[in-house]
């Protein structure tokens, strides 16, 4: 048989009536579904089949072995079909003569390029896609250098849970639950003396704490 360089996946939808066969684009994966031809042995056999489910006896053996026959015979007419299937859907792929890759002309064939969009890709498309790239790493660019914690206290030790009674602290100062102050000693940056939450001033050193 003839070698077939068409695109690399096909699927066969062929069956005892006929060939039918899809050809799929080497870069997107769409299909091109080819015309179904009908199997003269296929209809032959068919009619057979019915006859003998009707009447039975010789005429439903008759069909059996017609089918058989027609299932070795499938071979070369089968491959004639494909050879004809291949014709037809040629003209809707283009090969790139770059990455020799068989694409659809729909989606994939770059016409002004005559390569593939793998090979020469839309520079709308793309100058599109970078600009939407950047601008989202800008954005988080901008975001990561604003103050996101404003007036929020990091540098005095914090607590999940109320020491005093378990209850959940909610990020505030004092438990609401009990009341009891929740944030403990801190130290001062100068000079790492133990102070008490809300100082000003360290009372070791005099550094400003706030």
């Amino acid at each position: 048989m003839t070698l077939i360089q068409f695109t690399r996946n096909h699927n066969d939808h062929s069956t005892d009536k006929g060939y039918q066969f899809e050809f799929l684009c080497d870069r997107c994966g769409n299909g091109f579904m080819t015309e179904f031809r009908a199997s003269a042995t296929g209809m032959a056999s068919s009619a057979l089949r019915v006859a003998g489910n009707l009447f039975g006896g010789f005429l439903g053996q008759a069909g059996s072995t017609a089918y058989e026959i027609e299932r070795a015979v499938q071979g070369p007419a089968h491959d004639k079909a494909f050879h004809e299937a291949v014709e037809e859907a040629k003209p809707n792929f283009r090969q790139c003569p770059k990455c020799v890759r068989w694409v659809c002309l729909s989606s994939c064939w770059n016409g002004g390029r005559s390569l593939c969009f793998e090979c020469a890709p839309d520079m709308e498309v793309e100058l599109a896609s970078e600009q939407t790239q950047a601008a989202v790493e800008q954005m988080r660019e901008r975001v990561h250098s604003q103050n996101q914690i404003k007036g929020l206290d990091v540098t005095t030790a914090a607590a999940a849970l109320c020491p005093a009674c378990g209850a959940r602290t909610q990020g505030g100062k004092f438990c609401p639950e009990c009341g009891k102050p929740l944030r403990v000693k801190s130290e001062c940056s100068q000079c790492g003396a133990k102070v008490e939450p809300g100082t000003k001033f360290c009372p070791q050193c005099g550094n400003k704490l706030a």
